[in-house]
């Protein structure tokens, strides 16, 4: 495990241009090998970074079987569900991947104390800034691209994802390759390659966050239902 950041050496419009490559060979609907297999030709196991929630580890496995020891991104926001923690921690046990554990700048005794205590609940908005969308933003500087577990099923908000496209907001290029991918087919594959997936997932958990914003969904409700529920908020801010 490490938490050191590497150094990006390409340039914003070498990294353009393989974006703009990939949207043009790998279209609507590759596979996800195939989306891995361009990104292993093109970039260097070092210049990428798998983003996990560690829901499961279907991505991680996907990414590691053509980018051996390839980083994975573990947003440590402070509230997690022991599930998640127990996912991440077998991740790394059985996995060829190198976790980096990506933390916020303040604890959530710093954060309690100088906003308040449960942000989370009077201003979800800030709290996941803090402590997901800007520890990730500062963790990507390093890397020419990453990989992300968005699936277009997964909410009206998702249902253009392309496969392969650059992250105007972070700077560097962006892999969804299972985005055309349905849950029956995530826990498929989970099963075939005997991935470790969060114990959520089976007990009405489709999507899962941190465990104070996090409820479970009744069947036939939008997997991301259960996130921020009660609230106007459907997304962390991570992919929007």
């Amino acid at each position: 495990m490490s938490n050191q950041t590497p150094t990006r050496t390409r340039s914003e419009a070498q990294l353009r241009e393989i974006a703009e490559l990939g949207a043009e060979e790998l279209g609507w609907d590759a596979t996800a090998a195939e989306v891995v297999a361009f990104a292993a030709k093109h970039l260097g196991a070092d210049e990428v970074a798998v983003a996990c929630s560690m829901a499961d580890a279907v991505l991680p496995h996907l990414v590691a079987e053509q980018l051996p020891n390839v980083d994975v991104l573990f947003l440590d926001t402070g509230y997690h569900f022991v599930e998640t923690r127990s996912t991440r921690d077998e991740v790394a046990r059985t996995l060829n991947v190198n976790i980096v554990d990506v933390l916020p700048e303040l604890t959530v005794a710093q954060q309690d104390e100088k906003y308040g205590k449960d942000l989370f609940a009077s201003n979800p908005a800030a709290c996941c800034q803090m402590r997901k969308v800007d520890p990730l933003a500062k963790s990507l500087t390093g890397y020419s691209a990453w990989f992300t577990g968005v699936r277009r099923d997964e909410a009206p908000t998702r249902t253009n994802t392309p496969l392969v496209t650059f992250d105007e907001k972070n700077g560097l290029i962006k892999f969804n390759p299972v985005a055309p991918w349905s849950f029956d087919e995530l826990i498929d594959y989970a099963t075939e390659h005997k991935v470790p997936v969060n114990l959520l997932l089976s007990n009405g958990y489709p999507s899962i966050g941190c465990e104070p914003c996090t409820k479970p969904v009744a069947e036939g409700e939008d997997p991301r239902a259960g996130r921020w529920a009660g609230l106007n908020k459907t997304e962390c801010g991570l992919h929007i």
